[in-house]
């Protein structure tokens, strides 16, 4: 089983590159911002709470985190592997997951940071909408639809932003992740795992980078 983590700012690519690895190696993606929204969108009380600390730009209790991560690890524990997307985001959740690891027999064999440009992220970020229906990914600037106002893929013509997609919370976001997540980062090179990619190329380009990463391991093609 191989693991690895793939870590950035809010808007790095991070979900991008690790669904293509899913793809391509047939990797369990385990995101907790995509958990945590399935909740706020389910209306638990879990998401409730989650809701607000999301929309204030600010990170789950550790607890609440390493609670989902350890689930989804008993889950889908005959997976060829999984991939770690935005957690762990402190270095009190790089201890618990090697706990959770090293309960199973398992360690990590690579960390990837997806490096970036933080004002060219804000204005990636802020820019960015999905199509209501289909959630195909669309920008103000980069990537409109052919037709104005009309999805390329099933052709809605309904869009919409996620609420902590604003200028304001990605600059909030982003000085946590400097704070709490980049700091990190010596905890695993002192493992010699790390390998730093440059999140602001093209997807194309920053998915043959990892693909260089990923394949020291011989991880075979879904």
């Amino acid at each position: 089983m191989k693991l690895l983590i793939l870590l950035g700012p809010p808007g790095a690519g991070k979900g991008t590159q690790a669904q293509l690895l899913v793809s391509h190696h047939g990797l369990i993606q385990l995101s907790t911002g995509d958990m945590l929204r399935a909740a706020v969108k389910e209306g638990t009380e879990l998401g409730q709470q989650a809701k607000a600390i999301m929309d204030a730009g600010q990170l789950m209790p550790d607890a609440v985190v390493t609670g989902l991560i350890s689930d989804q690890l008993d889950k889908h524990a005959h997976a060829p592997g999984f991939i770690f997307d935005g957690y762990p985001r402190t270095q009190a959740q790089a201890e618990a997951l090697d706990r959770l690891l090293a309960e199973r027999g398992l360690k990590l064999a690579h960390v990837i940071e997806l490096t970036v440009d933080e004002e060219a992220l804000v204005a990636r970020i802020a820019g960015r909408y999905t199509c209501a229906r289909c959630n195909e990914g669309y920008h103000d600037q980069f990537k409109q639809p052919k037709v104005p106002g009309v999805c390329d893929v099933c052709q809605s013509t309904e869009f919409k932003r996620r609420p902590d997609d604003n200028a304001e919370t990605v600059r909030a976001r982003l000085k946590v992740y400097r704070a709490d997540t980049a700091p990190i980062l010596p905890y695993y090179e002192a493992k010699g795992i790390v390998t730093r990619i440059d999140g602001m190329a093209d997807i194309a380009q920053v998915s043959e980078a990892v693909e260089r990463v990923v394949a020291k391991d011989g991880l075979p093609s879904a």
